[in-house]
């Protein structure tokens, strides 16, 4: 059985270590034929993107040995799906000289640092190239041209220590930018030079270095240098016979494309392409097949299927990995939000946190398995994703937190209905609310309950607790757990007493107790029950007053050596909440 390959995003050690590889070697194919001079896709994170530009790269690369030998690499095709492309597509294997970048090491606190790292990675691609300082095609001119960037650090470590002044230390800086930013199109100048062959030019995470410059204030500078650098190489380079760039979100032309006419941007409503990024069903089921899991499809398809890209359904490539990678053997193990856990998600937190009324009445319909329509607009910029509400919908449709059910236009404007795709965002949702919401209970006062619950007020409790729940978003309406941690966090930390949660007394075990620190003062039993309808509410009380009977608590926590135990029977609603107290007999001590 082959090795599954999480983490891995090099094509080549597919291949060598003999790894599991869904076949989309026909991307290479569609990429010739229908992609653009430069062509740029955008995809959720984590749906092998950085995979695909490996795999372009092995593909079309003139690769050599440390002897200047031609590297054959073809063998990394045998067997996929391009042999059968055709000889147009397969003569152009392994003809032109590559240009490869990540921008993701530009994911630093500031704009030198993050200038740095992609210094840093310019280097790197010219030494990798250092074969043209053997090029008896090149002159002494180019030689010197090529060492200026690959030598760039050195020299410039040298002169930031040497400079004292602020003034000219800038102006080094700026001069160190400006020598960079049209970098990458002095190396496609000498690789053509070299090759006689145009140069294919392959940008992974390209939008990595705006968002993280917009999150930590740096935005222009930023904007400024990516702008420079995609011009010199995209807009006024002869040499260059495509680009491929990747990244999560279409940043507008206007800030780092200006003038670019020849880009084409294949974003998640492209029609073509749409197979790519993403596992399709047919392939989910070849693999869960391979690994004795086919019995589980219908679990990976609630929980990582959803995706729509062009008219393609996929599932997320990186959930699927990982459950097969954690469930080969064990197949009855409960599925996890594998790529949840991949990232921050700030973006819809932020949503949450900054969620107007509107807003918490969309999210309750989304998380209630509804949709919603909004207007697309595909080109922005960071700085525009928080300044409205609409703008944060667009960001987490192009992003992966929400699905396509249907589009319409009227007029100019495109409208989408979408929805979550599947269980694993929708956990994401929940988390961030459940988290807001706890914030919100954590900053009320909640000595007007502890009072209430003294003195056995249950008409106070009721409309403290629901008052606090208006500020809700009524997203657990039927989900007993939420109204349980709910309470439960709003009686911890009542003075003298431990708040405890299904813990076993008489014959079951209550859904919370507050426990007293000492004997005589009398321990409060709370019994939850949640009614989808109002008029039900009252029968809530009941069953908890008979469950609190029938299970015999109050007798379990008395047998305990406490004095006493008042019951408390609680009924949820949406955002309603009714408490009633359990009759107790007359002559019990039950001391305050």
């Amino acid at each position: 059985m082959q090795k599954i390959g999480i983490g891995y995003e090099n094509y080549k050690e597919f291949i060598d270590l003999n790894m599991y590889y869904v076949d989309k070697t026909l991307l290479i194919r569609d990429v010739i034929e229908k992609g653009g001079k430069a062509t740029l896709f955008t995809r959720p994170r984590r749906f092998g993107k950085t995979l695909a530009q490996s795999m372009l790269r092995t593909f079309f690369e003139i690769e050599l040995d440390r002897n200047g030998e031609k590297i054959d690499n073809s063998r990394y095709f045998e067997g996929k799906k391009i042999m059968g492309a055709g000889d147009d597509i397969l003569l152009m294997m392994g003809q032109y000289p590559v240009i490869k970048m990540s921008l993701k090491s530009a994911k630093q606190p500031d704009f030198y640092s993050a200038f740095l790292r992609l210094r840093e990675e310019i280097i790197s691609e010219f030494s990798r190239h250092d074969y043209l300082l053997k090029s008896n095609k090149l002159d002494q001119v180019d030689i010197d041209s090529f060492n200026k960037i690959r030598r760039g650090e050195a020299v410039w470590d040298k002169r930031s220590q040497e400079i004292k002044n602020i003034e000219e230390k800038n102006a080094a800086f700026k001069e160190e930018v400006a020598k960079y930013a049209t970098a990458i199109k002095t190396l496609s100048e000498l690789l053509k030079k070299h090759h006689d062959k145009n140069v294919i030019f392959l940008i992974d995470e390209y939008d990595v270095p705006l968002e993280n410059a917009y999150y930590r204030g740096f935005y222009t500078e930023m904007v400024d240098f990516i702008r420079s650098l995609f011009e010199s190489a995209l807009k006024t380079n002869d040499t260059l016979e495509r680009a491929i760039i990747t990244g999560c979100l279409r940043i507008s032309k206007e800030s780092i494309f200006t003038g670019l006419n020849n880009l084409e941007v294949n974003s998640i409503r492209g029609k073509e392409f749409g197979e790519y990024f993403g596992f399709t069903i047919e392939e989910t089921e070849e693999m869960l097949k391979a690994y004795g899991l086919e019995g589980n499809m219908d679990i990976v398809k609630n929980w990582y299927d959803g995706y729509i890209f062009g008219e393609a359904e996929v599932y997320n490539p990186w959930s699927v990995i990982k459950y097969v990678s954690e469930h080969e053997g064990s197949p009855e193990r409960f599925p996890e939000p594998y790529w949840s856990n991949t990232s921050s998600n700030s973006i819809v937190r932020d949503l949450v946190e900054t969620a107007d009324g509107d807003t918490r009445e969309e999210l309750d319909v989304l998380i209630n398995g509804g949709t919603i329509e909004k207007k697309i607009h595909e080109d922005m910029t960071y700085d525009e994703v928080y300044s409205s509400k609409e703008n944060l919908w667009n960001f987490l449709f192009f992003t992966g937190y929400l699905r396509k059910v249907s589009e319409r236009q009227s007029g100019r404007d495109i409208f989408v209905t979408m929805r979550i795709p599947n269980e694993e965002i929708l956990y994401i949702y929940e988390n961030h609310i459940r988290d807001w919401f706890n914030g919100i209970v954590d900053q009320t006062d909640r000595q007007i309950l502890r009072d209430a619950i003294l003195k056995r007020d249950t008409e106070t409790m009721s409309d403290y607790i629901s008052d606090l729940l208006e500020k809700s978003i009524s997203t657990f309406d039927s989900d007993e757990s939420f109204y349980h941690g709910y309470l439960l966090s709003l009686l911890i930390g009542f003075p003298r007493y431990i708040a405890r949660s299904n813990r076993e007394e008489g014959d079951g075990r209550p859904d919370i107790v507050l426990y007293p620190n000492r004997p005589k003062d009398p321990a409060y039993i709370f019994e939850i029950k949640v009614r989808k309808k109002f008029n039900g509410m009252q029968d809530g009380l009941e069953e908890a007053f008979t469950q609190i009977r029938d299970k015999k608590y109050r007798e379990g926590i008395l047998d305990d050596g406490y004095a006493g135990a008042v019951s408390f029977g609680v009924c949820f609603c949406k955002k309603s909440c009714i408490i009633g107290l359990l009759p107790v007999d007359l002559g019990e001590n039950l001391s305050i």
